[in-house]
Parts: C-alpha cells; sequence; structure tokens
C-alpha cells in the first residue's frame, strides 16, 4: 500500500508534467469561486450599507406620521378629513411621553424655504423641533451647540444646520455665529450638526435646518391647520426588547385620543427596525441569487475538471497497469487520481477566492458600498471547490482502479 505522502507527490508530478493543461482545467473553478465570491460580497456590502443608512436615522425609534397606511407602503390622507395632515398634535406627543418603554419623545413641524446668507442661497428642509430631537434621532452637534428649552418656548430665532448647509452657504467660514435669512427674516447659526450621510431612503440627511419648534411653527412654516399640530413625532424606545409592544401601545393611545377604529387610522406608526429587516431580507435574497448564478460556473468547471481527467487516464495507461503489475491496489490508483482532481480543483478555488476578493474590492469601491468577505464564506467557497473535485474526479479515478493491468501493459 503507497503512502498518502507518495501519492500526493506522485499527484503533483502529474499536474506539473503539463502545467498549461492543468491551469486550464482548474480555469473553470477559478471562475466560478471568484465569481461567487465577488456577487456575495457585493450583496453583503449592499446589505451593510442599507442597514447602516435606516439605523443613521435613530436606533430603538418609532415615527408617527399623519395619514393612514397605503396598502402599498406610502401613506395616504385619511378620507373625509381634508387633507390628513392636521390628525397629530402636541397634546399627542405628551401623552405618548407617559407611556412606557419611551425613553424621549420628539414632536416636529417640517417646512421648506429658501435661506439665504454670505451671498449664497440654498434650499434645504427646515425642521421645527424641541432640544429633544437630537436625542430620539442619535444625532450629535460638531460645532457650536443646540438650542435648549427655554429658546424653543421663546420661539427665538436660532438655528442648526446640517452638515450640507454648512457646506454650502459657508464654504470658507465657521457658520456659528453666522446670520442667515429665512421668509424675511434673520436666524442666528448657534450649532452644526455632524454629518449622516444619506438615509435608507436616498435623502440626504445633511440637507437640514433645525430650529426651535414655536420658532418654525410662527414664523416659518405658513401652513394652515390648528396650531398645536405637529408633522411628525419621533418616540425613541429606551430598548429595542420593548419596541413592538410600544408600537402596539402608541397605535392604541392615538385610536383612543383620535376616537378611530383599527383599519380607519387617520395616523401611521413607522417602526425602523422592522423597516430595516425587511431591507435586509430582500438585499439576502438577492445575495442569495446572485452567489446561486455564479455558482453555476463551478459546475462547468466540475465538468472540464472529468474530462481532462479521463483524457488523463487514457494517456496514462501504460502507467498505471505498471503500477499494478508492481504492486499497487485498487485503492492506490482511486487515491492517486482523486487526489489529482481535489488538487486541481483546490488550487482553483484558492486562486479564485484572490480573485474574487480583489473584484469585490473593486466593485465595492465603485459603487461606494462596505467591503464585507466573510470568512466562513471564504472557508465554504475552498471547501465546495474541493468537494466539486471530489465529486467530478470520482468517476475517472475508479475508471484508472479498475483498468485490469495486462490489458493497460499491452495498450500502447
Amino acid at each position: 500500500m503507497m503512502r498518502t505522502s507518495d501519492l500526493i507527490a506522485s499527484a503533483g508530478r502529474a499536474l506539473r508534467s503539463n502545467p498549461l493543461r492543468s491551469a486550464l482545467t482548474a480555469l473553470g473553478v477559478i471562475i466560478g469561486v471568484a465569481s461567487v465570491v465577488a456577487m456575495v460580497a457585493l450583496g453583503s456590502g449592499a446589505q451593510a450599507q442599507v442597514e447602516r443608512s435606516i439605523a443613521s436615522l435613530g436606533s430603538n425609534l418609532l415615527i408617527v406620521v399623519p395619514g393612514a397606511q397605503r396598502s402599498g407602503g406610502g401613506v395616504r390622507a385619511q378620507a373625509g378629513g381634508g387633507m390628513g395632515w392636521d390628525t397629530l398634535t402636541i397634546d399627542d406627543a405628551a401623552a405618548i411621553a407617559q407611556l412606557e418603554g419611551v425613553a424621549v419623545v420628539a414632536p416636529s413641524q417640517r417646512a421648506r424655504t429658501q435661506v439665504i446668507a454670505n451671498g449664497l442661497n440654498w434650499n434645504p428642509q427646515v425642521e421645527g423641533v424641541t432640544p429633544s430631537y437630537l436625542e430620539a434621532r442619535d444625532w450629535e452637534i460638531s460645532s457650536g451647540r443646540m438650542f435648549d428649552e427655554s429658546e424653543e418656548r421663546q420661539a427665538r430665532r436660532v438655528v442648526v444646520l446640517g452638515a450640507t448647509v454648512a457646506n454650502e452657504l459657508f464654504p470658507n467660514l465657521d457658520p456659528v455665529g453666522q446670520t442667515v435669512r429665512m421668509n424675511g427674516g434673520a436666524f442666528e447659526v448657534i450649532g452644526v450638526l455632524e454629518s449622516k450621510g444619506q438615509s435608507g431612503f436616498g435623502a440626504d440627511q445633511d440637507d437640514i435646518v433645525l430650529a426651535p419648534l414655536t420658532t418654525v411653527k410662527r414664523r416659518i412654516s405658513g401652513r394652515r391647520g390648528r396650531g398645536d399640530s405637529v408633522s411628525q413625532i419621533s418616540v425613541k424606545a429606551q430598548n429595542e426588547d420593548v419596541l413592538s409592544a410600544l408600537q402596539e401601545d402608541v397605535e392604541t393611545l392615538l385610536r383612543q385620543r383620535h376616537r378611530t377604529r383599527e383599519g380607519e387610522d387617520d395616523f401611521t406608526v413607522q417602526n425602523l427596525s422592522s423597516i430595516t429587516e425587511t431591507a435586509a431580507q430582500t438585499t439576502q435574497v438577492f445575495t442569495y441569487l446572485l452567489g446561486g448564478i455564479s455558482a453555476v460556473s463551478l459546475l462547468v468547471g466540475g465538468i472540464g475538471i472529468m474530462n481532462i481527467m479521463l483524457v488523463s487516464v487514457t494517456e496514462r495507461t501504460r502507467e498505471i497497469g505498471l503500477r499494478k503489475a508492481l504492486g499497487a491496489r485498487q485503492g492506490d490508483i482511486l487515491r492517486q487520481f482523486g487526489l489529482e482532481a481535489v488538487t486541481l480543483s483546490v488550487a482553483g478555488g484558492i486562486i479564485g477566492l484572490i480573485l474574487g476578493v480583489a473584484g469585490a474590492w473593486l466593485m465595492t469601491s465603485l459603487f461606494t458600498l462596505p467591503l464585507v468577505i466573510s470568512p466562513l464564506n471564504a472557508g465554504l467557497a475552498i471547501a465546495f471547490s474541493g468537494l466539486v473535485g471530489v465529486l467530478f474526479g470520482a468517476y475517472p479515478a475508479w475508471r484508472a482502479a479498475q483498468l485490469d493491468p495486462i490489458e493497460a501493459l499491452r495498450r500502447e
């Protein structure tokens, strides 16, 4: 019985004797593994980007907006309720703040107006908020400060700029202490927000101006409706475990306050954790789909290995007969040719992994996505390439082991 080390050395010599053919044989596996690794990494990067973008809106967050939920996921105005945009009030926010599991509640009033400063103008989203808005949305101040409760109650003309607005209006100046004009009024810039980038819905979160809620309602909004109405309420839960229960409590409370029944709501409670999970599941399906399509090339590579190994058995018939005549058993021949197939396949898998990682880095850089290479996925790619060698090398190895030594020695 031949030693395993001898079999490995013999398999290596056989592959090195015709390096071009060995390389071309492994090419299918190389392409298959490289494409699988690259596609799975691209899908994983897209999934991570979506999760990161949605998470940037705030953690453990519920967003309450006016209007009932459409069946397709949008928000529609409540039938019979005019435009349906006056259904949420500051008193609703105060009532929600009393619920168990609530960490902070931040009502806000949205407006859009031209902002003029430093000889430039910009049209950002203007949000009238309370100081608790930053805590609810996990937002930090990069310079300056946030306005306080006293300034909010007094409707002071102070604003905090998002990073995009600050860069557009004050490209070469420190915005803090400067003045901007909105709706004909002058507002002092007292702070600049940390950059958050794009949200999971494609919007630039930094293209925003925060002002006291009372200031926006009195001086900027210009929206008809009840004076205590708000366009959105952000509800931050104490932790993720209570988020689903808190969502049900908020819905129940608002139905009681608005005297509506389930299915006739004039509001919608959006759970960002649920949105994140749905988006992650969707991108995961596409990742598996891309990986599955790419894995077909591994099948093609396995068929190539089988074909070449069958040719190799035919070419080396006399060698097989000589080995058997010298005492080699069927198991020795079987392991020898099986090792050759596995060596070809695993070598192709390693090269494919390297090329796949390089391709994934290139594609994620091109699409500005995070590079996510799971060690588990990399190990599975190598293991699967080895499995391809075992499966598709089994028949040629069996054919070689079954040759009759006398007939094999007669073969030219």
